[in-house]
C-alpha cells in the first residue's frame, strides 16, 4: 500500500493512509498467457537483472527530479497492490499495470513519479517503479526517496506484490521472484534478511494482507538462504 512521504513538492498531501482498493484489473483486463521468466521478454523491453527497468515499460518522465539520497538503505518493505487477483500471468499485463500504477500515483495523487521502487507481478515479472531505483541498486551505495510507507521512504527499498493477499496467499511463482528480488536488494546493499518487514509494521494498514504477511518468515529464510 503506496502512502503519502510527507515532503514539499508535488507528493505533499496529508499524512494519512489512503485506500489502494481500487478496480485496476477491471481497466487492465488482459487475456491470460502462459507465465514465463522475464528472461524471455521482448527484446524491446530492457532488462537488468531480471528487471525490467522504466523505459523497458514505457513510464511516463517523473514531474519532479527523483531524490537520490546519500546513504543506502536499512530495510526492504513488502506491500501488496490491493487489486484483483487476476490469472494474466503475462509479460503484457505486468507492463500495463506498472504504466496504471505510475498513472495513478501522478495523475490523482499528486506524486511525482511512481510511488514504490519496485512491483512483481502475480506472472513474477519484475518491473522497476520510481525512476533511478534499478541504477542505484546496481550500484549498491545509494537509494532513491520513495513514496511507499510513511517514516521509512528515506530508509527503506519498497516492494509492491501484484494482488490482495488477505485470505489468499500469492501465486508460488510470485512468491519465487519475490524472494529472488529480496536476495538481490540485500546482496547489493548488504542488508540483514531479517530487516524484511511488511507495510503494516510501520504504519497503520492492513498491507501487506494477512496471508503475506504471515509468509515474511518464510521468505526471510529463503533470502537468507539465497545469500548464502
Amino acid at each position: 500500500m503506496v502512502i503519502h512521504p510527507g515532503r514539499p513538492s508535488l507528493e505533499t498531501a496529508p499524512s494519512r493512509l489512503i485506500s489502494r482498493r481500487i478496480a485496476l484489473g477491471s481497466v487492465l483486463g488482459l487475456a491470460p498467457t502462459v507465465w514465463a521468466p522475464a528472461a524471455r521478454a521482448s527484446e524491446r523491453v530492457r532488462s537488468v537483472a531480471g528487471i525490467i527497468d522504466c523505459e523497458g515499460w514505457g513510464a511516463r518522465p517523473p514531474a519532479e527530479d527523483v531524490v537520490v539520497l546519500a546513504s543506502p538503505p536499512r530495510r526492504i518493505v513488502v506491500h501488496h497492490t490491493a487489486t484483483r487477483n487476476l490469472e494474466d500471468f503475462s509479460l503484457g499485463r505486468a507492463l500495463a499495470l506498472a504504466r496504471a500504477v505510475q498513472n495513478l500515483h501522478m495523475d490523482t495523487r499528486g506524486w511525482i513519479d511512481t510511488g514504490q521502487h519496485f512491483t512483481v507481478s502475480r506472472g513474477a515479472y519484475v518491473t522497476e517503479g520510481r525512476h533511478r531505483s534499478l541504477a542505484e541498486l546496481n550500484e549498491g551505495l545509494r537509494q532513491v526517496r520513495s513514496a511507499h510507507c510513511v517514516g521509512q521512504n528515506d530508509v527503506a527499498v519498497g516492494i509492491e506484490t501484484e494482488g490482495t493477499y488477505t485470505g489468499v496467499e500469492p501465486p508460488p511463482q510470485q512468491f519465487e521472484a519475490l524472494a529472488e528480488l529480496c536476495a538481490y536488494v540485500c546482496g547489493r546493499y548488504g542488508l540483514d534478511p531479517a530487516e524484511i518487514r511488511g507495510h503494516r509494521d510501520f504504519n497503520d494498514t492492513a498491507c501487506p494482507g494477512d496471508r503475506l504477511y504471515a509468509l515474511l518468515p518464510r521468505l526471510r529464510d529463503e533470502v537468507a538462504a539465497r545469500l548464502r
